[in-house]
């Protein structure tokens, strides 16, 4: 079978916008391992680990059996989401590209809501600990869970007093 000359595809590189773009400035992703090695860097990876744990946790459990469970792991799995966006948005210096957002109150606005919506799944979860069996799988994933959740929200507050006090410098500076 020979193929005829009107069958070949022809790619006009012209209007293709994949085609137009300089590839030279944009194409590459460089990793910011300073801000892995800072104290912000640092609570978010704790952010990240820890909210992983909390949602495993509640996760392999009978946890829908209770609805205020359901808000926890809203609340857990809403946030590790969020927080692991950010992660690589910071990492990748992504945030550097879109500069009309204000980023230094973007994040204080979200660890501040992380920390008191993290707190109050907490509370929420410690109250329910009591209704599982003691020694059964339920209630020491529970137990579990409620620590976690309680370092969690502390490592949000500690994100989020450290983004306070950027977002304070840069309007005294």
């Amino acid at each position: 079978m020979e193929e005829s000359a009107g069958s070949r595809a022809v790619i006009n590189t012209s209007s293709n916008p994949y085609l137009e773009f300089d590839h030279s400035s944009s194409s590459t992703i460089s990793c910011n391992t300073q801000f892995i090695r800072s104290a912000s860097g640092v609570l978010v990876c704790a952010e990240v680990v820890l909210g992983l744990l909390v949602c495993g946790l509640i996760a392999g459990t009978d946890y829908f059996r209770m609805s205020p469970f359901g808000w926890v792991m809203f609340v857990a799995v809403f946030y590790w989401v969020l927080t692991l966006f950010l992660l690589i948005l910071f990492l990748t210096q992504a945030h550097s590209r879109i500069p009309h957002v204000p980023w230094i109150t973007v994040v204080l606005l979200f660890n501040s809501s992380a920390a008191l919506l993290y707190l109050v799944a907490a509370i929420v979860e410690a109250t329910l600990v009591g209704h599982g069996v003691k020694g059964r799988h339920n209630y020491n994933s529970w137990a579990a869970s409620t620590f976690f959740a309680f370092l969690v929200s502390l490592c949000y507050a500690g994100s989020a007093f450290l983004s306070f006090r950027a977002w304070r410098e840069r309007d005294s500076g």
